[in-house]
């Protein structure tokens, strides 16, 4: 069989509430294109069904992968889906649909061309985020100068959580990723602007919601101290050498 144009992986960790009408948004759009696509839902370490909920959509879907990682860290579900997958084009994809599904086609030729990875952004210019709470987006800025200034200078929002690999990028950057948790995000960048990848910020629209599982402020710790983890990695020489 050939290898389809597109994955999406979308990782799952007590989704069972939202994952049926994410699946079902994202099958809809992926029958009316032109093109073949696979998706992958990792469900890794949910104390509701989430596993389960997902393999009922098989019978129903035969290009859907039901994947299942008994540790919970959503990098690692994303790094699992992405090494499995078999797509031209892997793209990762929120649980909770937050970015409309049809603004996919934006990361992907012919409306995308010459590009390594694309990320799509709250913040860029032309972007609009609905509904979203002020303290929140006060929060997520205050984490961007941070990551910013340590890690990724230039890029707006780096951990939003639609982004779109050629499959031999995906490949060579998943594969290095040492971190599981939210850092994984800021881990991948900057191993693909160090490897001189070309990195596409894209505007976004993007609906808040507030199951989200990010706490700004907390998380904000933890990713601070990531970041201090990645120098050292580099220092080190695990991402192999710089462009």
């Amino acid at each position: 069989m050939p290898a389809p144009f597109l994955s999406v992986i979308i990782p799952a960790h007590n989704e069972e509430r939202r994952l049926p009408a994410t699946l079902e948004q994202v099958f809809k759009y992926l029958r009316a294109q032109s093109y073949s696509a696979e998706v992958l839902v990792v469900e890794n370490g949910s104390a509701d069904n989430t596993y389960e909920v997902a393999c009922s959509y098989q019978a129903h879907y035969p290009n859907l992968q039901v994947i299942q990682e008994k540790e919970r860290g959503k990098g690692l579900a994303v790094r699992r889906g992405m090494l499995q997958a078999s797509g031209e084009y892997r793209f990762m994809c929120d649980a909770d649909l937050s970015m409309p599904v049809d603004e996919i086609a934006r990361f992907l030729p012919p409306q995308l061309e010459d590009f390594d990875v694309a990320i799509g952004s709250r913040e860029a210019p032309g972007s609009i985020r609905y509904n979203e709470p002020e303290y929140r987006h006060i929060g997520g800025r205050a984490v961007n100068i941070m990551i910013r200034l340590l890690a990724l200078p230039g890029l707006d929002d780096t951990q939003c959580g639609f982004k779109c690999f050629r499959a031999p990028i995906a490949e060579e950057l998943f594969a290095m990723q040492t971190l599981t948790g939210w850092s994984f995000d800021i881990e991948l960048l900057y191993i693909a602007r160090r490897r001189a990848h070309r990195i596409v910020e894209l505007p976004i629209p993007w609906y808040f919601n507030p199951d989200s599982k990010l706490h700004v402020f907390q998380d904000a710790l933890v990713m601070a101290l990531d970041i201090f983890k990645i120098h050292l990695n580099a220092l080190r020489g695990k991402y192999g050498p710089g462009a």
